[in-house]
């Protein structure tokens, strides 16, 4: 399976950000990838860096937005893992949404809040393991990749791949925090004994540059 990971500058536009994932989605077909995978929260903007608060989504725009993704998806063949935020009743959720040809779409919501997720989102509860192809596939967001037990989850379920979505920025080059998150990735990869992707979105001073890696295939 070839597997995708697509960087950009996540914005506060439902319909922006929808457009650069539509672009993606069409380039990594060309590329025969088959599971493309989007940083934390990239079709809705993290609140508060992005938009105000969680429940300031435009939930009508976002739905409709869901259905040109399942469309293109249907149409290229191709899976998508995308951040979004869902609403329950009065709970928000920051969540990963799976997008599998001409099946119905799934949710994992981010369990390990800290600061302004707190402030944010309710805390979730599923296991955040889809299928493709055979393929056991683990996602977690973020500040999860802290906790090892989230990951022995995975191991315990027999994960073939772990994903791992970020929506992690600062205005300056902060090397060494980005080591250190580096850092945590190879700790669970390595101690699960499990392929491990990451994907982040690109701080907003770099707007005009989009980031797109390929990895290999895993057979």
């Amino acid at each position: 399976m070839k597997l995708g990971a697509y960087q950009f500058s996540v914005t506060k536009s439902i319909k922006d950000n929808l457009e650069t994932v539509k672009k993606a989605i069409i380039k990594a077909s060309h590329e025969r990838i088959r599971l493309l995978v989007f940083p934390e929260c990239a079709l809705t903007g993290y609140p508060p860096h992005d938009i105000e608060h969680s429940s300031v989504v435009n939930f009508q725009e976002l739905n409709l937005a869901y259905q040109q993704l399942q469309g293109l998806v249907d149409q290229y063949a191709i899976h998508v893992i995308i951040g979004t935020i869902i609403q329950k009743g009065e709970d928000h959720y920051n969540s990963a949404a799976m997008f599998t040809p001409y099946e119905e779409k799934r949710f994992y919501h981010k369990r390990a809040l800290w600061g302004w997720d707190k402030d944010n989102f309710s805390i979730g509860n599923n296991s955040g393991i889809f299928e493709i192809d055979g393929w056991k596939i683990g996602v977690r967001i973020c500040f999860e990749v802290r906790f090892p037990e989230f990951f022995r989850e995975l191991y315990d379920a027999h994960t073939d791949l772990n994903m791992i979505m970020f929506y992690d920025v600062a205005d300056y080059d902060d090397t060494e925090r980005y080591e250190l998150i580096k850092s945590h990735i190879r700790t669970r990869a390595v101690e699960n004994v499990t392929y491990t992707l990451a994907v982040n979105t690109i701080r907003h001073i770099r707007q005009r540059r989009l980031h797109y890696t390929i990895g290999q295939d895993i057979l």
